[in-house]
């Protein structure tokens, strides 16, 4: 059951999504979000199996959106609105100075993310692309949160000792055409045979061009020295705070 969903009259503020709705049936270009309130500090701290998942369906208060099919970048917009509005836009990150290799704290403002506009998709929200060393043109889309949890569980249950392809796993869903051929096993059998620089070419064409926040921010460290670090959404997103 999504419990944000029956929650339509508590406080909440609309959130602004990256992929502005092109990617979605409803072309919902934002949506409403309730903000943190006390009683979410027991999923917060109750130590659920998927913690991002069961906050989402606690606080989207939208009842055509499921979660799972919300794309990565839209997921990652609502979870900073949540952490700004609970906690304020500061961060700290430990970082290590690449020059003295000694460890720093850098504080950033998540406020000051700024959205990646890269192509326009096609109208059924994929894109077009030519790779550079098979030269074949593909139609490449971006993956729901759901595809990706689904990439995560069948990694826990591969065999130890085995290197686990989740690059592979991600490319056969994330490419729905080849030359024109939809056909999923040729898609497989292509994914499997594609020359790395090709390989490279697609994730780098998907992190410049899938529709998210840019997650990456530049700063300087106590050497001098310029460098450019990720925000990530580990445990420490949002549980210091309980502990202060």
């Amino acid at each position: 059951m999504d419990y944000g969903q029956e929650n339509f009259t508590l406080p909440h503020d609309v959130v602004q999504l990256p992929s502005q709705g092109i990617f979605y049936k409803n072309k919902k270009k934002s949506i409403k979000v309730g903000y943190l309130t006390a009683s979410d500090e027991n999923i917060l701290m109750g130590g659920a199996n998927d913690l991002t998942m069961t906050l989402l369906r606690a606080k989207i208060y939208e009842p055509d959106i499921k979660v799972e099919e919300l794309l990565e970048g839209d997921v990652e917009a609502i979870l900073i609105f949540l952490r700004n509005t609970g906690f304020g836009p500061e961060i700290t990150l430990n970082v290590t100075d690449p020059v003295t290799k000694k460890p720093f704290k850098s504080n950033v403002l998540l406020d000051q993310l700024n959205i990646i506009n890269g192509q326009q998709p096609n109208e059924d929200g994929s894109f077009t692309t030519l790779l550079p060393k098979s030269q074949s043109t593909i139609k490449l889309k971006p993956l729901s949160y759901g595809e990706i949890i689904e990439i995560g569980k069948l990694a826990e249950t591969y065999p130890q000792g085995r290197v686990v392809p989740k690059v592979t796993w991600r490319m056969q869903k994330e490419i729905i055409e080849v030359d024109g051929s939809t056909d999923k096993a040729s898609i497989a059998k292509f994914v499997e045979s594609m020359p790395i620089s090709d390989s490279k070419f697609i994730r780098k064409f998907m992190n410049e061009n899938e529709p998210r926040l840019d997650m990456t921010k530049t700063i300087i460290a106590p050497s001098g020295e310029k460098l450019t670090v990720n925000v990530g959404f580990g445990v420490d997103f949002f549980l210091p705070f309980f502990w202060l």
